[in-house]
This record gives structure tokens, C-alpha cells and sequence, in this order.
């Protein structure tokens, strides 16, 4: 059994800072692509940043360079770090992880910016 658990979320101001974490516990053999995914209310999941077991990074056009995705191999985890939030940025945010040839989800994070 594997799972995901996040940690990091809460209510910060605009133009704020937040560093949410995703780590992955069970019986893990591989991994592949990690993802952050949000969802605001009344809207669709969408992708926000995605980084590959080898390092390479691809975000969201909204993320406009504010957001740094990370991962650790060694300790099956990875993190997003969110600068100069804005309002916009409100959702609830998921991690996702390739692990044994499956998708596992975390339980997501709410992050709330204040205007």
C-alpha cells in the first residue's frame, strides 16, 4: 500500500509565501513524474507544475515564475514552493506521484490568499 500525504497549506496575504510538501509512504519499487494539481471552487483540476524523475520541470503559464516545484528521489517526496501569491492562487491543491506504475493522490491542502 502506498500513500501521499501533504502538508503546507493555509491562509496567507497576497503577495505571501507558502511551501506545501507531499511525502509517500508504503511498498514503493519506482517512480516516475511528479505533479501539483489545484482546484478552486466551481472549477476543473488543473495542473500546476510537474517535474520528471530526472529533474526536469514544467509549469502552468499562470504560475508566471512564482512557483518552484522540487523533488527528493532518496525520500520519495517533492514540494512546491508558491511566492507573491495572489488571490487567484486560492484552491485546493493535490500532489500526484508515478509510483509502481500507478497514480496516487494526495488528500490536498486548502491555501487561501487574502487580498
Amino acid at each position: 500500500q502506498v500513500q501521499l500525504v501533504e502538508s503546507g497549506g493555509g491562509l496567507v496575504q497576497a503577495g505571501g509565501s507558502l511551501r506545501l510538501s507531499c511525502a509517500a509512504s508504503g511498498n514503493i519499487f519506482s517512480t516516475s513524474a511528479m505533479d501539483w494539481y489545484r482546484q478552486a471552487p466551481g472549477k476543473q483540476r488543473e495542473l500546476v507544475a510537474t517535474v520528471t524523475k530526472g529533474g526536469s520541470r514544467r509549469y502552468a503559464d499562470f504560475v508566471k515564475g512564482r512557483f518552484t516545484i522540487s523533488r527528493d528521489n532518496a525520500k520519495n517526496s517533492m514540494s512546491l514552493q508558491m511566492y507573491s501569491l495572489e488571490p487567484e492562487d486560492t484552491a485546493v491543491y493535490y500532489c500526484r506521484m508515478g509510483i509502481n506504475l500507478r497514480d496516487y493522490w494526495g488528500q490536498g491542502t486548502q491555501v487561501t490568499v487574502s487580498s
